[in-house]
């Protein structure tokens, strides 16, 4: 039996996911390929550090450039993170004629055509289905299994920490600052989350969706996001009250000729099969033209997970090693005629604070009006005290045009602050 030997860029979390996994489903991976993943050298920082997994020393080397130009090596899987330098040990190993894995969302998002270019002059595979939902196989559904259909709509919880946060602000009555110090002692969340909780993730992993499917390439820094930052508990209870739940949804649809991509903070339908989507789960609600409506759902992280995601693309590119057959892809309309509209019109969630007068009500709904947006609901929730909360769900409006109204809306003496907006997705 062949060995494909393997260079193994890290081994943090994912690493050694990927390790344990090749150990553990060693002669099932064997049984199915035909040959033995081996792996031959693996990067670290420290080759001297201590480590909770069982690692031959020989193994390890702190010089990425041992494994990239190593002419034994058939394969680079790279988990290390962060764009620079895997970005560059990326498009090294591919000039080099070698396949790369990789499950570095930042890379595949912002230099990705130009890699997959790179992969195809030289007669390589890059693969990177680890790069979004972790061990939910999105990527390989969207180019093989779905490669019959025009992708219409994607819409998405692709970020385990912001769900985890979410979840327990809405099942345990947590506030933000609690919810997310319990996701960093679960391990959820990072010593820094600003990346998650901000959005950054998640536009990152959409624009890899949107490539994928849709064919357009769309910087994540093009991507209209907003985080979780400003989500309280009280709009999590109210959106309750009005039957929704608030979930970090990642969008791309095309409507006629307008093509919409935002990553927000959204109120979604109870009724919906996302809005069941808890703590650190995963899923991406998928419509095709001919596949009609799915979704798909598991963890979106994690060690075991994502190794299995990345593992996976190893085993797809060893069975098509020596043969002259290249990834496919969905079918890709004619995009050159779409307008790349971003966030576009929604329904619209606004908690409004102000101080408990007769008329206060009339006259923000009279401005709503001046500027034709009407409403479907409206709550007030009178406490008896001098300053208290108007909840308010609009018809469907242009962001501009609520804009305009909201900046008059608050230079109302009786308006104290515009707490939340949020869109609305009745999918």
């Amino acid at each position: 039996m062949k060995d494909i030997h393997i260079g193994l860029l890290g081994l943090g979390n994912i690493g050694k996911g990927v390790y344990r996994i090749l150990e553990t489903n060693e002669n099932p991976i064997q049984n199915h390929i035909g040959a033995n993943l081996k792996i031959q050298k693996i990067l670290v920082r420290d080759i001297h550090k201590s480590r909770d997994i069982d690692v031959a020393q020989e193994l390890l080397t702190e010089d990425a450039y041992e494994i990239i130009n190593d002419p034994k090596i058939d394969m680079i899987v790279e988990v290390l993170g962060g764009i620079h330098p895997p970005y560059e040990y990326i498009k090294e190993s591919l000039q080099n004629k070698k396949h790369v894995v990789t499950a570095n969302k930042a890379v595949i998002a912002t230099h990705g055509e130009e890699l997959l270019k790179i992969a195809k002059e030289n007669g390589v595979e890059l693969r990177y289905e680890a790069s979004v939902g972790g061990g939910i196989p999105i990527i390989n559904t969207l180019t093989q299994s779905l490669s019959a259909n025009q992708i219409d709509e994607m819409v998405g919880i692709i970020n385990g920490t912001t769900n985890y946060i979410l979840t327990q602000m809405a099942e345990s009555g947590m506030d933000f600052d609690d919810a997310l110090k319990l996701a960093q002692q679960k391990g959820y969340a990072e010593a820094d989350p600003t990346s998650d909780i901000e959005g950054e993730d998640v536009a990152f992993k959409l624009s890899i969706l949107i490539s994928t499917a849709f064919g357009i390439q769309i910087p994540p820094e093009n991507i209209p996001r907003a985080g979780i930052t400003k989500i309280s508990k009280q709009d999590i209870e109210y959106a309750s009250q009005l039957g929704y739940k608030i979930k970090l949804l990642a969008v791309a649809k095309k409507q006629d000729n307008d093509f919409e991509f935002h990553v927000h903070p959204t109120l979604i339908p109870t009724h919906h099969p996302l809005a069941s989507v808890s703590n650190e789960f995963n899923a991406l609600f998928v419509r095709g033209n001919a596949v009609g409506e799915l979704m798909l759902y598991g963890k979106g992280a994690g060690s075991m997970p994502t190794g299995s995601a990345v593992v996976g693309d190893m085993i797809e590119i060893s069975k098509i090693m020596g043969t002259n057959y290249q990834c496919g892809a969905p079918v890709v309309g004619d995009k050159s005629t779409l307008n790349l509209i971003g966030e576009g019109s929604s329904q619209y969630y606004l908690h409004i604070q102000v101080i408990d007068k007769p008329g206060v009500l009339g006259r923000i709904a009279t401005t709503f009006g001046k500027y034709g947006i009407s409403l479907e609901s409206v709550v007030q929730r009178t406490r008896g005290e001098a300053s208290v909360p108007l909840v308010f769900i609009t018809h469907e409006v242009d962001r501009s045009r609520l804009n305009q109204a909201l900046e008059e809306i608050q230079s109302d003496e009786m308006i104290q602050g515009i707490k939340s907006i949020l869109r609305v997705e009745n999918l």
